[in-house]
């Protein structure tokens, strides 16, 4: 795991699997982040070499993002692969990740209005050929 910093907010680059064993370097990652504070920006989790995530992964995942919100800060997913995508689809949190094609795009990603009040929330990225109803 690698963390990165940059204008448009922190990389947390993962490699390999996130699982029971390896969760605990994304949990500190994640607290590392937290400490630098409400105007830090957004968290990105580069994914592009992640070979395989659990129920474990996803549970540190969902923590960390709970965690960010609470700062008004966000959690994003760049280069997801296609079966963590599919494990968030099956699970409905494809409705809770912001998930883009890559990170670039994920730190370039913006803010938007929610209910006449500032929020830093994303929208998640819906697969394609998925319609919303």
């Amino acid at each position: 795991m690698q963390v990165t910093h940059e204008a448009r907010g922190a990389v947390i680059a993962l490699r390999g699997e996130l699982d029971f064993e390896s969760v605990v370097q994304l949990e500190e990652a994640g607290a590392t982040e937290l400490a630098r504070g409400r105007d830090a920006g957004p968290v990105v989790v580069d994914c592009a070499a992640l070979a395989f995530c659990d129920s474990s992964g996803v549970g540190a995942l969902l923590r960390l993002f709970q965690a960010l919100a609470a700062q008004q800060r966000v959690l994003r997913l760049g280069a997801v692969p296609q079966s963590v995508v599919r494990l968030f689809t099956q699970t409905g949190l494809d409705q809770v990740f912001a998930v883009h094609k890559d990170v670039d795009e994920a730190l370039s990603a913006g803010t938007r209005q929610r209910d006449g009040v500032a929020a830093l929330v994303d929208e998640p990225a819906r697969p394609k050929g998925r319609q919303v109803i």
